[in-house]
C-alpha cells in the first residue's frame, strides 16, 4: 500500500534524504520479489474465490473481507505513522491511488455493500493530508474538517513527519501544527497513536432457511445417529 509504485510517473520520486533507499523486499525460494498492489489484490481474489467455492453465505464473505480490509488499513496507517521516509506528497498520491484500486476490487466483486470500504477511511484521509496545502489558517481548518477518521495525535504525527520532496517545498511549520492542535483541542479523542491491528468485528450469522424438507431426508446408518427419532 505504501511502497508499491503503481503510478509509473511517480516511480522513484522520494523525499529528500531517502532517494537512495530501496523498497522493502520479500524473499522466497526463487529470489527477492517486491511487494506489489497487484499481488495484494490477487491474494484477496484467491480468498474470495475459496469462500465462494465452498458455498459460504455472502453475508459472511462480506464480514471476512471487512476484517481483512481493517487489517490492511491498520498496518498501513501504523507504518505511515512510524516512518518518516513515506510521509511525503508522492506517497500520498500513491496511497490514494492504491486505496481506489482496493475500492474498485470491492465493486467488481459485489462486496462494496459489506462496509469494507469504510475501514479504509483513515488511510484515505492520511493520503489526502499528505497532499493538501499546509500553510494558512484556512488550510488548517480544512484539514480539521477533512480528517474526521484520524485522531489529533495521528494528524500531528503525520504533519511532524512530513518530508518535502525538494528544496523548493516548505516544511510544515511549528505554528501551523499548533494551530491544528488549538482547533482540535475540544475533540474527545482516545490518547492512542497506533491502530489496533488485532481488533476483530463481531461476526453475525444470518438465518438462511433451506428449501430442503427435513422429513424427506434419509440419514445413512453409517453415520451412527440411531438416537435421532423422526418426529
Amino acid at each position: 500500500m505504501l511502497e508499491s509504485e503503481s503510478i509509473p510517473s511517480l516511480a522513484g520520486v522520494k523525499p529528500m534524504g531517502y532517494r537512495n533507499r530501496s523498497s522493502s523486499m520479500d524473499t522466497d525460494a526463487d529470489g527477492p520479489t517486491t511487494y506489489t498492489l497487484q499481488g495484494l489484490i490477487r491474494q484477496l481474489s484467491q480468498f474470495n474465490s475459496t469462500m465462494r467455492d465452498h458455498g459460504l453465505d455472502p453475508e459472511i464473505v462480506g464480514q471476512v473481507v471487512r476484517q481483512l480490509f481493517h487489517c490492511i488499513n491498520a498496518v498501513t496507517l501504523n507504518n505511515l505513522l512510524l516512518r518518516k521516509d513515506v510521509c511525503s506528497w508522492s506517497t500520498g498520491m500513491q496511497l490514494r491511488y492504491n486505496t481506489s484500486q482496493m475500492e474498485e476490487w470491492l465493486r467488481a466483486n459485489n462486496l462494496f455493500q459489506s462496509k469494507a470500504s469504510a475501514t479504509l477511511e483513515p488511510i484515505i484521509q492520511a493520503a489526502q493530508l499528505l497532499q493538501v496545502k499546509k500553510k494558512t489558517s484556512q488550510d488548517a481548518e480544512a484539514i480539521c474538517s477533512l480528517c474526521s477518521a484520524l485522531n489529533v495525535q495521528q494528524i500531528v504525527k503525520i504533519l511532524n513527519l512530513y518530508t518535502p520532496l525538494n528544496e523548493f517545498e516548505e516544511r510544515v511549520t511549528v505554528s501551523f501544527i499548533r494551530n491544528i492542535q488549538n482547533i482540535l483541542q475540544e475533540r474527545n479523542d482516545p490518547p492512542q497513536l497506533l491502530m489496533d491491528t488485532k481488533h476483530t468485528f463481531p461476526v453475525l450469522f444470518p438465518y438462511a432457511p433451506s428449501a430442503l424438507s427435513l422429513e424427506t431426508m434419509h440419514i445413512p446408518a453409517s453415520i451412527g445417529l440411531d438416537f435421532l427419532i423422526r418426529v
